[in-house]
């Protein structure tokens, strides 16, 4: 599994590379590494995902 650092990393990169449609391709990659048997890969993809949706999502909480 990647580090936590790592996983924020390529969240980033997605999102930078991809835009809006960062989820959308992550988790395509996600579903091409289950195709190949590497479980590993799936599960950094899907937390690459979470945190991609993170990054997205609009904060919450009030603005000082």
């Amino acid at each position: 599994m990647l580090s936590n650092w790592e996983l924020w990393a390529c969240a980033n990169h997605y999102l930078k590379q991809h835009g809006e449609d960062a989820p959308i391709a992550a988790a395509m990659r996600a579903d091409e590494l289950l195709a190949e048997g590497d479980m590993e890969g799936v599960r950094n993809f899907q937390a690459i995902v979470r945190r991609i949706d993170q990054l997205l999502d609009p904060p919450t909480g009030a603005v000082n």
